[in-house]
């Protein structure tokens, strides 16, 4: 479990093919990683293959590959990265699983006064969890929804953001990771059976 609070942006040092999807080294600022661990990268919760002085190793099946970012990534790139919350630690975000819900399209980027509004496709099915001034993870990141547009959401990232994780490198036509509010999925799970249609449902993964 994390909370999108990101706490460190790690740099992938190397990433190979494998027989199971790709394995990927990333260069960390943590310590004390253990192999086993929980970590979260760009909203994808994966297990600390090897940790070592300074790096780490992920590894990604197929399937994460094919429903997240993570297919697109190479040397060189930065992702936000957040270590599993310790029970007692505050929550300063909100309860992320880091299970992607889906890979989205950033579809517009604009600046307003001191902070950047960026419009993200949302898929039809995961627009009844998108909730005006709610919660959404993006690539990891605890945010709140700025408006609910016809076809997706509006994100407005402050300063802090910005200099703090990746998304202030967003650019119209990239993909992002998107997690809905793990909150509202259960509600809806178990109002399901209680509504008139059926449409109410979360998609079946």
């Amino acid at each position: 479990m994390f909370t999108g609070i990101i706490t460190d942006v790690a740099t992938i040092v190397r990433a190979t093919p494998t027989s199971a999807g790709r394995e990927f080294v990333l260069r960390s600022v943590y310590e004390g990683l253990t192999d086993g661990e929980s970590i979260a990268c760009d909203g994808v919760c994966l297990t600390v293959r090897e940790a070592g002085a300074g790096t780490f190793t992920v590894a990604a099946i197929v399937t994460t590959l094919e429903r997240t970012t993570l297919g697109d990534w190479a040397e060189g790139r930065r992702v936000n990265t957040e270590r599993a919350m310790a029970l007692g630690d505050r929550l300063g975000g909100h309860l992320v699983a880091g299970h992607v819900d889906a890979s989205v399209e950033v579809t517009g980027v604009a600046t307003k006064d001191d902070a950047r509004l960026v419009d993200l496709a949302i898929p039809a099915e995961w627009m009844p969890l998108m909730v005006p001034h709610g919660s959404i993870a993006v690539n990891g990141v605890s945010l709140t929804i700025n408006d609910v547009l016809a076809d997706g959401v509006q994100i407005s990232l402050i300063e802090y953001t910005l200099r703090h994780t990746m998304l202030g490198d967003l650019r119209r036509g990239d993909r992002v990771n998107i997690e809905a509010d793990l909150v509202g999925k259960y509600v809806q799970q178990l109002a399901a059976p209680h509504l008139p249609s059926a449409a109410h449902r979360l998609p079946s993964r």
